[in-house]
């Protein structure tokens, strides 16, 4: 049975799939802020306001109560109650319109009255009681007979604040409208809304720009360090001048720290890279005399070598065997030195020598030595109609070939086809490509193929004989970083492709050119000759 799968947090602040900024968490802290603010005070005022006028209401309510209860015992009666009418009350001198009375018998109301103005052609105006109907008199049959003051809907004429009173003539209920002071409370409660609304839409503007001010100088700290990001550290000499400016660097704020302690790093940085730089310039100070002081005595030993194999003294076979042994090792330990001091010239920037050059000539030769010192595998070219001319070095483009090749050829088995083949116009560069069907190249290697004395394994290596210094992959990178361009390698088993891109350069002719005999379609025919030799 599985564990059953935790149910993924969304991190705070964020939205589904995407952080929130900095700015946008601020600003939405403030708004949200300003938004409790007016809620808390739009409430606390709309509380206050009821109180105050529905305490109104209550003592207006309280004196129509008094009234409804007549005088005290012993004292003249009132007019309503001297002309028999028990509600007249509602009419009396300083009751509001429509106040309401009603008389309860036996929990039923037996009549009812409600003051209303009349127009009489003689007397002018008159406030008369109007009896409710059956509608109003069952909303007032709801009121509780408790006393207390309580708020009805009373259909067609609105809220009423009314009660009961008990006199010594029976209950009746009494009770005013209240739709004025509602009606003020949601007027205030509209304008504290739109209030509201309008004071938030102003602080998110006024936070918006406040917070994009107060935030610059941490966009100058980010700053900073993305210029940094973008230099090239892990190799050459690096010149890390990048800092936050002095402004941004008080101690006495949050950024201020920031900026000055991404300077103290950047200080730190720099120092580790200008150490690492120089030990680096005296290990290739070293390689480079090491290699140059080794050539003389590596020729030395294979001079003499060879002269004492082809003396007249009479040696036996083991020690001709031995001398060969010699100077084969005494060739190889030659080559690498040669790898070695072209490396360290690399390194130190030593300048080419660049000119347009026509990359299908090189590959054309390139394939043909191969061709030479290896019989056994299958060479192929695939080269284009038109000249592929590059801005570099000829004699390092052919050490490129040449090394390109010689890997094929040395980490292949017999039977192998090798393929050079040369493609691309003026817009995505040239792309010189070689490409064998062999077994590949192991996955946990090709991320370190162009580093220096990188080895395969014994599945594509053919014998340790071979020859291989592990610095040809490394000089292939080298020169053609130093053209300005890039070399990757795609392996798979049943085919390697190593592809170089250069940097595309269309060549003027002259008429000092034509005038030299190099014809466009003179140099056409003489590659087109090349490559027919080639492929026989």
């Amino acid at each position: 049975m599985k564990a059953p799968r935790p149910h993924p947090r969304r991190r705070p602040w964020s939205l589904p799939g995407r952080p929130w900024s900095l700015r946008r968490r601020l600003v939405v802290s403030s708004v949200a802020l300003v938004a409790v603010v007016c809620a808390v005070i739009g409430t606390v005022t709309a509380i206050a306001l009821h109180t105050y006028l529905y305490g109104q209401l209550d003592t207006q309510l309280a004196a129509v109560a008094h009234r409804a209860e007549g005088p005290p015992p012993g004292s003249n009666p009132l007019p309503h109650l001297r002309s028999g009418n028990e509600l007249g009350f509602v009419i009396g001198g300083g009751q509001p319109l429509g106040t309401i009375g009603a008389k309860v018998s036996d929990g039923k109301i037996t009549d009812s009255a409600l003051s209303a103005q009349t127009e009489n052609s003689e007397a002018g105006p008159q406030v008369t009681p109007e009896s409710l109907d059956a509608a109003q008199i069952a909303a007032l049959s709801t009121l509780p007979l408790d006393g207390a003051a309580h708020s009805i809907d009373v259909p067609g004429l609105g809220t009423y604040r009314m009660q009961s009173v008990a006199t010594q003539n029976g209950t009746y209920l009494v009770g005013i409208r209240a739709s004025g002071a509602q009606d003020t409370l949601n007027t205030l409660v509209w304008v504290e809304v739109c209030v509201t609304a309008a004071g938030l839409a102003a602080a998110g503007l006024a936070g918006t720009a406040l917070i994009r001010i107060s935030l610059q100088p941490l966009r100058r700290v980010a700053a900073t360090a993305s210029r940094v990001s973008e230099l090239t550290l892990h190799r050459g000499e690096v010149a890390l001048h990048e800092r936050v400016p002095e402004a941004d660097t008080d101690p006495r704020t949050e950024v201020g720290q920031v900026g000055a302690s991404l300077n103290r790093l950047l200080g730190h940085v720099g120092s580790a890279l200008h150490s690492r730089q120089e030990s680096e310039m005296r290990v290739r100070r070293f390689v480079a005399d090491a290699s140059h002081e080794l050539r003389t005595p590596l020729a030395s030993i294979r001079g003499y070598a060879e002269l004492t194999r082809r003396g007249r003294e009479d040696v036996g076979p083991d020690t001709r065997h031995a001398l060969g042994r010699i100077e084969s090792e005494a060739g190889r330990m030659t080559s690498l030195v040669e790898d070695l001091l072209m490396l360290a010239r690399l390194d130190a920037g030593r300048p080419l020598s660049l000119a347009g050059t026509d990359l299908s000539p090189l590959v054309v030769d390139a394939v043909s030595d191969a061709r030479a010192a290896g019989p056994d595998h299958v060479w192929r070219l695939d080269l284009p109609d038109e000249p592929a001319t590059v801005h570099g070095d000829a004699d390092r483009l052919q050490q490129v070939l040449a090394n390109l090749l010689g890997n094929a050829r040395t980490h292949t088995p017999p039977g192998t086809t090798v393929t050079a083949r040369v493609t691309g116009d003026r817009h995505h560069g040239v792309l010189l490509q070689v490409v064998d069907d062999g077994p590949g190249i192991p996955p946990d290697l090709t991320p370190y193929i162009f580093e220096r004395f990188a080895r395969g394994d014994a599945s594509r290596a053919r014998g340790a004989g071979s020859g291989s210094t592990g610095l040809g992959l490394a000089i292939v990178y080298a020169v053609v970083a130093a053209h300005g361009g890039r070399v990757w390698v795609e392996s798979v088993p049943g085919r390697t492709a190593f592809t170089v891109q250069l940097p595309s350069r269309v060549r003027q002719m002259t008429a000092h050119d034509v005038s030299a005999g190099e014809r466009p379609d003179a140099r056409q025919d003489s590659q087109q000759g090349l490559r027919f030799t080639t492929r026989s």
